[in-house]
């Protein structure tokens, strides 16, 4: 292995571990190597994870407040330090890790500078997000192990040994949801996605550097029994991707799923007519990102004008084509994997031959949907008029900037839309507010325009990271 190409070990719980066995990470457009991993099987993970009690103790010997503090540390090292890159003296400036993630992501600078932005910012608001989690909880009441609050006795125990975390490739910014565990004393463990070990890699040294001890960080390149290892012993997991991957957990209460979102915009009866008012907010809920996010609006649901809608949202997306990856104005991210982009095509192109379905970005694309830039294999935006939710494209969501136009009567649409992660309801009809709110099928709801990209770090949209990993218990003390 050439020495000017950084290998990034395993961290067996803090320790640097090389193996035999090792993959290589890729440019997406020049096939380049970036780096090599290390990887390891279930077994070594069945080891490692019989000792997990010890990376537990070495974070219970800090306070969470302390806890707190290395981690608005960690942040800044994160977006504004260089860090070790592997073991063999390598290192990465932010701006190489900027440039590094466009490469083998396909993420352009801009929206990786973004996703930056993001997890810097939960990592320096901490006491703020478990605030919110908590619902104002003193936090104390975890070192001491009881305490009272609320005019009440209250006392928690952990839920689990660690976290695990089977992490995607397609967004930086979803490593955010695991940051609150270092706080809340749990060890994390994490099996990188394939081409994205950059992020956790690199919140590894910077909570390092900001001084939280080594042990308490698995970073563990796997196969599928590595995965399924990691989901299973350490007591509570986080598992992301698409509905094949993680339907298997679906009714396991240990293993919280991020998966698709199918994340809506919806326009009642009272503001429908003022659609071109919402027009901006709405493309920009369905593109930001490059639409690789769970909360990236995938369909916008109307009682009327779905076909005028659907072309004004088709004439400002449809235009957006791959550009150099350093661009300030990129909108699309390239695919790691262009078999992926392959997929995506094929489905939108099979779901086209039903009737029922338009794709009007078509006409404003001047040219293919999928196409190749520079060596980089990209998906232009796709907006589909459907004609009702029955049409096999009205409810789907891809990892690009795509969206159905719904047309589907007010009183019908909380019955047929199903499950929705975040919701925006442009309407000010309080009868129809009140079915919203007590709609089980939405994680997130937004009244009025607001982009479903919109987060709030101590609401979160997918589980409670607090409620999560600890649990309250009754407790008496006679001394």
């Amino acid at each position: 292995m050439s020495d000017s190409i950084p290998h990034i070990p395993v961290l067996r719980l803090g320790r640097s571990y090389e193996s035999l066995e090792k993959i290589e990470v890729k440019d997406h457009r020049s096939s380049e190597t970036m780096a090599v991993v290390s990887t390891v099987n279930g077994g070594i993970l069945k080891r490692d994870l019989a000792k997990i009690g010890a990376s537990r103790a070495a974070l219970a010997r800090f306070a969470v407040a302390d806890l707190v503090a290395l981690s608005a540390k960690a942040g800044d090292h994160f977006l504004n330090g260089t860090l070790p890159l592997g073991d063999r003296g390598h290192s990465q400036n932010a701006q190489q890790y900027v440039e590094t993630l466009s490469l083998t992501s396909g993420l352009p600078h801009v929206m990786v500078r973004r996703n930056m932005a993001k997890i810097h910012y939960a990592l320096t608001h901490l006491d703020e997000v478990l605030n919110g989690l908590s619902r104002g909880l003193d936090l104390g009441i975890l070192d001491r192990g009881f305490g009272e609050q609320f005019g009440t006795k209250l006392s928690f125990c952990p839920t689990s040994a660690a976290l695990g975390l089977v992490m995607p490739s397609n967004s930086p910014a979803v490593n955010s949801l695991w940051l609150p565990a270092v706080a809340l004393k749990t060890p994390v463990v994490i099996k990188p996605g394939k081409e994205e070990p950059w992020t956790p890699y690199r919140l590894i040294q910077a909570f390092i550097a900001a001084g939280v001890p080594p042990e308490a960080f698995g970073f563990y390149a796997t196969d599928h029994d590595g995965a399924a290892t990691i989901l299973n012993t350490c007591g509570r997991a986080l598992i992301f991707g698409d509905k094949s991957t993680t339907q298997q957990y679906a009714n396991n209460p240990a293993i919280q799923i991020h998966g698709p979102g199918w994340s809506k915009f919806i326009i009642g009866e009272d503001c429908i007519d003022q659609w071109p008012d919402f027009i901006d907010v709405i493309a920009g809920a369905i593109s930001d990102n490059g639409g690789r996010s769970c909360i990236n609006a995938s369909a916008v649901v109307v009682p009327r004008h779905g076909a005028e809608i659907a072309d004004a949202l088709a004439r400002k997306l449809g235009p957006i084509g791959p550009t150099r990856p350093d661009d300030e104005d990129a909108r699309l991210s390239g695919f790691a994997n262009p078999k992926m982009a392959d997929f995506i095509d094929a489905q939108i192109e099979e779901g086209l031959k039903t009737a029922g379905a338009e794709d009007v970005t078509a006409k404003y694309r001047y040219g293919s949907r999928k196409v190749v830039f520079e060596g980089g294999t990209y998906m232009r935006p796709t907006i589909i008029r459907c004609d009702d939710f029955s049409h096999p494209l009205a409810n789907r969501e891809f990892l690009c900037p795509y969206a159905s136009v719904v047309t589907c009567a007010q009183g019908e649409m909380l019955h047929r839309m199903g499950y929705t992660l975040a919701c925006s309801a442009i309407t000010k009809d309080p009868a129809f507010i009140r079915e919203l709110e007590a709609f089980p099928e939405i994680e997130r709801l937004n009244i009025g325009p607001v982009s479903t990209m919109k987060i709030s770090w101590d609401q979160p949209h997918e589980g409670n990271m607090f409620e999560f990993l600890w649990k309250r218990r009754s407790i008496e003390r006679a001394w």
